[in-house]
């Protein structure tokens, strides 16, 4: 009687296994399948996204191999029916995109190291030197970023032309050269830099532009190459300012130079070329994006909010 009870329990315990391991198995392929499908839906989410993006891109490198003629008809086509590559010859020419680009090039590459020596300097006075009314100071800086720039337009462009600016490389780089941001980003980046290495340095006797040049700028450099790709970006596509206080041929950026570069004096304009002068200016941008967005994203991410 007891051997077939004790048989009557491991047959018990065995069916028990198998339904617990049934179970087991059942909440795993349910767990597989749940993560499958998220899985799915969100790559089907993020290439819906990128095709949204991608799309304007896309439509402009064909309208700028189309002739005009097939630009303009009724139904667009996705695809050109013939491929013009000579409409970016006839854009680099029409637009002197060659004088475009080295104007740009140049108040860029000014401005942007003008801004990297003033912004340098004043992070490093609010995260190192200490003053009186300095966080005042500081907060008072902050509070310029709630106002937006299109305020200050008409009274920068009142007192630029009192200075007898107008039309002039001065005007393209000087308003502009203070950042308020930028000086907060690497402020905020200075704040991480152990306080005891620049205590230790003036002990030793250290200058304070030499620990700036020796410590902290290499400690920053993810911050600073950031800042510097956003400032450049900035002046390859600023577009309000210049038109307003440069609009001249000597010194017209190249934002302003695709206007009316392609419309000629019956008001007709000529798209596929202009969308060719739009695809040129537009590759260096890409480039930069594709090549330098580790460094943009790093040195952000690396500012944190200490202090």
């Amino acid at each position: 009687m007891k051997q077939d009870e004790k048989v009557t329990m491991q047959e018990t315990a065995t069916v028990a296994a198998d339904t617990t391991d049934k179970s087991v198995r059942r909440v795993a392929v349910q767990q597989t399948i749940v993560k499958v499908t998220v899985q799915v839906l969100l790559y089907a989410f993020l290439i819906f996204m990128a095709l949204i993006v991608l799309f304007p891109f896309y439509w402009m490198i064909i309208s700028s191999l189309k002739s005009l003629e097939e630009y303009r008809l009724a139904v667009p086509t996705l695809w050109p029916r013939t491929i013009l590559f000579k409409n970016y010859a006839d854009a680099f020419v029409t637009a002197k995109l060659g004088r475009l680009f080295l104007n740009t090039l140049f108040v860029g590459v000014v401005s942007t190291l003008l801004s990297l020596v003033i912004t340098v300097l004043s992070a490093f006075a609010f995260a190192r030197l200490e003053f009186k009314g300095k966080n005042t100071l500081f907060a008072a800086l902050l509070a310029t970023m709630m106002i937006p720039g299109e305020l200050f337009t008409i009274t920068n462009y009142s007192t630029v032309s009192n200075f007898g600016w107008l039309n002039s490389y001065v005007v393209l780089i000087v308003p502009f050269l203070v950042s308020v941001f930028y000086i907060y980003l690497l402020r905020q980046n200075f704040m991480q830099i152990p306080n005891e290495l620049y205590l230790a340095a003036k002990v030793d006797g250290t200058t304070d532009l030499k620990y700036l040049w020796k410590v902290m700028i290499p400690l920053a450099l993810p911050t600073l190459i950031s800042i510097t790709i956003l400032k450049m970006m900035g002046a390859w596509n600023s577009y309000i300012w210049p038109r307003l206080v440069a609009n001249d041929d000597a010194h017209r950026l190249i934002t302003n130079g695709l206007r009316n570069a392609f419309t000629d004096n019956s008001g007709n304009t000529n798209y596929p070329v202009q969308m060719a002068a739009v695809a040129i200016v537009s590759f260096p941008l890409f480039l930069v994006f594709v090549f330098l967005r580790k460094y943009i994203m790093k040195g952000v991410s690396r500012s944190g909010i200490k202090g």
